[in-house]
């Protein structure tokens, strides 16, 4: 009797909260559609593709989803009980063969008429892209031949088609940036290609969609997509040598502690190709691949303990440096534009 009790007297959730409740769930899953990496609110050509595909699919599915759920309630609530053998067969035919085919040949149909647009020519801008452990390796290659190397960003003009070409020197990774368009593998020993259209200027987020070792989900980059003129500009500043206005005790010390021998800042006599190309660092938008904002004690940081940013990164750690070399250091750095 007192269980009963209890069990009647239990409140029973408010309409108000319940309300609430799936306001704020719709929300949530309304801001999923949104951000810098989402392909739900595409920025280039082929992402604005992709959505479309995928709002189609989901028309589909969601039509289909009820045509069985109907029938089961024709089944088991309409008309309970035995159906003639007739009428069962011809479910099986229809349904299990004669429609399924008919919807994934409209599917396919629909999905191949997407593709030749998309592997279309580039309007000149070549960019190559090396994906490396836990980094990205750009190089961009004007119209007129000239090359201009970059590390961990991709700038791109609005409204030009550009072609990125990928390789990696050692494992499979995967260059991917949701919102401008689809992801593309970087096979060792070949060399891919996927052509992007970014349509509108804005900061996206772009990352490694395949494993790559212990830091792979700490392997992002920026993508910055410009007006045309602005990213002309962006690329012949780029292509000059780096100018600092903070001491050169930076300078100093990041040469003489041998961080020339991995990295290039072009304008000084460190010209090292094994780590990334830092000749305007300071212009960037993250370091460490996309993992830390650009700020002074997140330089100082990975300059000191990089393997506690990034598992299994490459460069040593410079922990035992005292605190004010490793701050002139990460100082000057950040002023290399």
């Amino acid at each position: 009797m007192t269980s009963q009790t209890t069990r009647a007297r239990r409140p029973r959730p408010n309409g108000v909260v319940l309300r609430a409740a799936a306001i704020a769930g719709a929300g949530l899953l309304a801001g999923g559609c949104d951000g810098p990496q989402s392909m739900l609110n595409p920025a280039g050509t082929e992402a604005e593709r992709v959505a479309e595909l995928f709002k189609v699919m989901l028309v589909g599915a969601v039509l289909i989803w009820a045509a069985v759920i109907g029938l089961a309630v024709y089944a088991a609530v309409v008309r309970p009980g035995a159906h003639p053998e007739r009428h069962a067969s011809a479910l099986i035919v229809c349904g299990g063969a004669l429609v399924p085919t008919v919807i994934l040949g409209a599917l396919l149909t629909y999905g191949l008429q997407l593709m030749p647009s998309l592997r279309a020519e580039s309007d000149g801008l070549r960019v190559t892209v090396t994906g490396e452990q836990f980094w990205w390796r750009v190089r961009y290659t004007t119209p007129d031949g000239a090359e201009v190397t970059a590390a961990n960003e991709l700038r791109l003009p609005a409204g030009a088609r550009v072609e990125l070409l990928l390789d990696s020197p050692e494992v499979i990774h995967s260059l991917w940036v949701p919102a401008i368009a689809g992801k593309m593998d970087m096979v060792p020993g070949r060399t891919t290609r996927l052509v992007l259209e970014p349509t509108r200027p804005g900061l996206y987020r772009g990352v490694c969609a395949e494993f790559c070792g212990p830091s792979h989900a700490l392997m992002a980059f920026a993508v910055e997509v410009m007006e045309p003129a602005r990213f002309d500009e962006w690329l012949r500043r780029e292509a000059g040598p780096a100018t600092a206005d903070a001491p050169e005790a930076g300078r100093r010390l990041f040469l003489a502690h041998g961080c020339g021998a991995c990295h290039t800042v072009r304008g000084t006599e460190a010209n090292g190709v094994v780590g990334p190309d830092l000749t305007r660092i300071g212009s960037r938008h993250t370091i460490a691949a996309g993992i830390l904002e650009n700020t002074q004690e997140n330089r100082e940081r990975f300059i000191a303990e990089p393997d506690a940013v990034k598992p299994g990164v490459r460069m040593p750690g410079f922990a035992m440096l005292p605190a004010p070399d490793v701050a002139a250091i990460a100082s000057w750095l950040g002023d290399l534009r």
